[in-house]
Order: C-alpha cells, then structure tokens, then sequence
C-alpha cells in the first residue's frame, strides 16, 4: 500500500501544468493538441493524442516514446482489415516526412500507454517524453479530457 500510495505521490509530482493549446518545440519538430481520455479505475491501458508538424525539409521518425504514468508507451495504429478494426505496435515508428503533419488521434495513430500506475483523471496532465530518430527527445504534456474525448479539450476560462 505505501509503495502504491509513494508511487502515485511521485507520478503527481511529475505532471506539467498544460493545456490543450500548449506547443512542444524540438527543432523542426513542433507538437500540439496533445491530450488522453479519463480511465475508470484499474484500467491497464490509455491512448495518447498529438499533432506533429515537421517543419525541416527532412524527414524524421517518432521511434519511442515513455512516461513515468505507465510500464511502457508503444506507438499504435488502429486500422480496417477487411471489416475488423485492429490495433498494431508500429516497432518501426511513425514516420514524419519534411513538411507534413501527423496527426495522432482516436481511432488511427496513436500512443498506447500500457500497465497504468494510476487511473488518468480528467483535469489532470501527464507527462510523456517523445523520441525522435533526428530531433532527438522532448517531454510533452498531455491533457486529460474526458473518457470519450475525440480531441482536446480547453480548461475553463483558456481558449
């Protein structure tokens, strides 16, 4: 129970006051929108959303990402195969080719944070730090909307 209760204190004391208009610069990199849902209690897993922007005029690949929220961050997508939606680790990464934008978002690319320390209570932030095969690493925050948010939500009294 103290371990639980110590591990819960120092993940709290590790999230970064954001919002859902925050901006995450790394080079030509720049990160935005970044939010996650609500998770009931004992939930193991939750998503992760963001929009990359590459500003370079060369690619990069988004090759990792972690956070002290969960065990393990996997980069996802979910995609039809015939007429069943299915989820697949992306061991590769996700590729960000020289001015496009990913956009990571319910339902298609996305991070699976995996093994919850704690449920993800909306209002909250959690920190993940993002690692890219040329920009090198940034933390972010991600905002916790509600449990079927489709895309950030604004604290009140932000716009």
């Amino acid at each position: 129970m103290f371990r639980q209760l110590l591990g819960a204190v120092f993940t709290a004391a590790l999230v970064i006051p954001a919002f859902a208009h925050d901006t995450f610069t790394l080079g030509d990199i720049e990160i935005s929108g970044g939010f996650t849902r609500a998770t009931l209690p004992n939930a193991p897993v939750g998503g992760g959303y963001i929009t990359i922007v590459n500003h370079g005029s060369a690619d990069d690949t988004l090759i990792a990402a972690t956070s002290p929220a969960a065990e393990e961050v996997q980069l996802h997508e979910m995609k039809m195969e015939g007429e069943v939606m299915k989820m697949n680790e992306l061991p590769d990464g996700i590729p960000v080719p020289a001015g496009a934008t990913v956009t990571l978002s319910p339902g298609g690319l996305h991070l699976m944070m995996m093994g919850l320390k704690a449920p993800l209570v909306e209002g909250e932030t959690v920190p993940v730090t993002l690692t890219f095969a040329t920009a090198g690493t940034v933390e972010i925050a991600l905002v916790v909307g509600s449990v079927n948010a489709k895309e950030p939500e604004h604290p009140e009294g932000h716009n």
